[in-house]
């Protein structure tokens, strides 16, 4: 399995000869993917018979399109369309699920000095990487005051967001798709599923074992479309890579990506990808963004701090980095 983008890596090297010690020869393996929230999602499973299968699956798309109807920054009755035409005139009101998220953001933030930004769509919005448009000096000048996670007053009893000002605007982009996995995945596990991974884009969530050893999870080349710099095996791990080739565009001879530095409003250049191990995907892709920005030696300072979290990076000149918890040879660097 490759990955454009936890328990303990040992645990998954200390199972690689596991018998496949169940019933699994009456069941089967089995798959699905879609294009939802602008990218492939894909969910594999085994399950003993094909109906509880296929109405997992079901369950893990249906979660996908409805987090895609909330967060979606393209479609003007979305939660958080809502919120960014409101905002700054009215404390909206905001479901649980959205609270908590924004909450999450502002924590993330703190933690690493502005790094992370859901704000930072005000000058997001000003880059069209299709057309290979960026905004000149002037207009990220302009914009760049509506950036700032101080922004946004959240009432956490009220349950309400408000902007301080004009012209804020929220993207959730930067962990929405990890929060859908997570949630994918919990539906899996009530519908009795032990095995299986879920990805959205450069964000997955292999559960379990594939076929009695750890899941193999290769990292992107970012340089090299079905190159690998490393195999990692893994077990009940979320994967988040993030990484300066996903959407980009080049102009004179430099690389705007998608992944913004919120304080500058510019693509950071002193890293190519990133690829996060955590619990969760809400944390993995959240860290992913933080690294990238902040990089190599900060970024892995906060890695090293957060418990359970582990990150290979690939730096501007093709250099891979472990953290401390992947140097004992769980991932192997790709031949």
């Amino acid at each position: 399995m490759l990955f454009g983008a936890s328990k303990p890596i040992a645990k998954a090297a200390a199972t690689l000869g596991r018998a496949w010690g169940r019933s699994h020869a009456q069941g089967e393996w089995m798959s699905r993917e879609e294009a939802i929230m602008g990218t492939a999602v894909r969910v594999e499973l085994w399950a003993p018979e094909r109906e509880q299968g296929e109405a997992a699956m079901a369950g893990v798309m249906a979660e996908m399109h409805r987090i895609d109807r909330t967060m979606s920054p393209h479609k003007s009755d979305s939660e958080l369309s809502v919120i960014n035409r409101e905002a700054a005139r009215h404390a909206v009101p905001l479901s649980a699920e959205m609270a908590r998220l924004v909450s999450r953001a502002i924590d993330f933030s703190k933690l690493s000095d502005g790094a992370f930004d859901i704000t930072y769509a005000g000058v997001g919005q000003l880059y069209d990487y299709r057309a290979g448009i960026r905004p000149s000096d002037e207009a990220v000048a302009a914009a760049r005051p509506t950036v700032g996670w101080r922004h946004l007053i959240l009432d956490r009893e009220q349950r309400t967001l408000r902007f301080a000002r004009e012209g804020v605007r929220i993207d959730l982009g930067g962990f929405a798709k990890g929060h859908a996995v997570d949630n994918s995945v919990a539906i899996l596990r009530r519908m009795g599923i032990t095995n299986a991974s879920v990805a959205a884009g450069g964000d997955s969530y292999v559960m379990g074992d594939r076929g009695g050893r750890p899941w193999s999870i290769g990292i992107r080349d970012p340089r090299r479309d079905s190159g690998v710099v490393a195999v990692l095996p893994l077990e009940d791990t979320s994967i988040s890579t993030s990484g300066d080739y996903e959407r980009f565009f080049m102009e004179d001879g430099v690389r705007h990506h998608h992944l913004l530095d919120p304080r500058t409003g510019r693509s950071p250049h002193a890293l190519r990808s990133v690829t996060i191990l955590a619990a969760d995907g809400l944390t993995s892709e959240a860290l992913s963004k933080c690294l990238f920005v902040m990089g190599l030696e900060a970024g892995m300072r906060l890695v090293e701090s957060q418990p359970g979290v582990d990150a290979v990076v690939v730096d501007a000149e093709g250099a891979l980095h472990y953290s401390s918890g992947l140097r004992d040879g769980a991932a192997a660097p790709a031949q």
